[in-house]
């Protein structure tokens, strides 16, 4: 992946803070409140049924050549057309992959490439603005999924009544893939900027992120990344620092907040 853009990082980076930290001012103050049940993106909104678990998949293992997303809310998401328009205007190509349905609702998959090559993103800051577009068109055309969304703690007409806590939330695990890489695994409590985040602390213990899945499903978030060390599957002792190294920044907010 490349190198982080700055002005996508500083972004992210303040985004990140306004959630996990919980910063005591009012989110009207910050942004106004989601457009009205009434502007429903092509799909139904009903408010007196128990809200679905929102969930946006970003898949980059799939498909050599593009990006799969999938966005689910229960059986409520239409066309999902202004949301395909937001993600263009991030500089996206965006074909709608295929719909189908399961027991879960309704899942829309779309393909996605950059305008400017042709290819699959790459870019953790682009990934992560994906994701956060889908889940910021959510919270606008359905306001309900901001009750069980971690963004819509700041930007939601309805915030969740539940917090996760980070420490239970929290699993990890890695293991090998084949003798060139491992898979590592990572849930936890979702907050904007997360894929960003997870991302720099890899890397930055010389571990590289071959591909991998980020998952969000409700107030969670769920990553898969492919990882090797120098064209080698990771070793039990630096399994063992890239765990605690992850452990560290996930727990740290809650640390931090009680001292902001």
């Amino acid at each position: 992946m490349q190198h982080p853009n700055p002005f996508c990082k500083v972004v992210l980076y303040h985004l990140h803070r306004l959630l996990c930290f919980s910063l005591s001012f009012s989110a009207s103050t910050i942004i106004g409140k989601a457009t009205p049940a009434t502007a429903v993106e092509g799909g139904n909104n009903q408010e007196t049924d128990t809200v679905p678990m929102p969930s946006v998949l970003i898949d980059q293992d799939s498909d050599p050549d593009a990006t799969i997303v999938e966005v689910t809310f229960g059986d409520r998401l239409g066309a999902l057309l202004d949301t395909m328009n937001a993600l263009k205007n991030l500089g996206l190509n965006v074909v709608k992959a295929n719909v189908y349905l399961d027991s879960s609702g309704k899942h829309n998959k779309f393909a996605i490439t950059k305008s400017s090559t042709g290819r699959k993103i790459d870019e953790p800051e682009l990934l992560e603005a994906i994701r956060l577009t889908i889940i910021n068109n959510l919270i606008e055309y359905h306001p309900e999924s901001s009750s069980q969304l971690a963004m819509g703690v700041a930007f939601g007409a309805m915030p969740p009544n539940q917090k996760i806590d980070v420490d239970i939330a929290t699993h990890i695990t890695i293991r090998e893939d084949g003798p060139e890489r491992s898979l590592l695994y990572v849930e936890t409590a979702d907050c904007p900027g997360l894929l960003v985040d997870l991302v720099k602390i890899i890397t930055e213990i010389n571990i590289s992120v071959e591909s991998g899945e980020f998952d969000t499903e409700g107030l969670l978030a769920k990553a898969k990344f492919h990882v090797n060390y120098k064209g080698k599957a990771i070793i039990k002792p630096l399994q063992q620092v890239l765990a605690n190294s992850l452990r560290y920044f996930l727990r740290r907010p809650t640390t931090e907040e009680s001292s902001f």
